[in-house]
């Protein structure tokens, strides 16, 4: 069976404020069933920021591999090319990136129309920002006029 590499060339990669080694695409939102899927491409080896789930996620590996990592630095989990897996919201803090080739990942948020992600101070775990649905909503509105 022949081996396929996601091509992305026609994907509008968009940036997150001042975060790095972190782009991404809103692919739909569905207003009806509150439903967000959206590509997040992460670099290798360069955990992204400090965060928490605050709605669950259903996760598909579209290319490379899927690193997460505790709070303190600890590898928590890699997922392989191809791997689903669903997480519940969480208090748990976490930070992810990309195994050696980076990382593109499918992420299926369905958290209602309320607060989806909290970010966290590096030290002291204080939130220092959140993303709500209405905030996605907005970062789609805002990228469908690109391009």
């Amino acid at each position: 069976m022949t081996n396929f590499n996601f091509d992305q060339q026609n994907i509008i990669w968009n940036t997150l404020g001042d975060f790095e080694n972190f782009l991404y695409s809103v692919l739909h939102v569905d207003d009806e069933n509150k439903i967000i899927d959206v590509l997040f491409k992460l670099s290798a080896h360069k955990p992204i920021f400090l965060h928490r789930h605050m709605a669950p996620n259903m996760c598909f590996v579209v290319q490379g591999e899927h690193r997460l990592y505790e709070a303190n630095g600890d590898l928590k989990e890699v997922r392989p090319v191809g791997s689903y897996t669903y997480s519940p919201a969480s208090n748990d803090p976490h930070r992810e990136c990309g195994g050696d080739d980076g990382l593109i990942v499918l992420f299926s948020i369905r958290g209602g129309d309320g607060l989806l992600y909290e970010v966290l101070d590096e030290v002291t775990h204080d939130v220092i920002a959140t993303l709500s649905y209405q905030d996605i909503v907005g970062l789609y509105e805002a990228q469908s006029t690109v391009g």
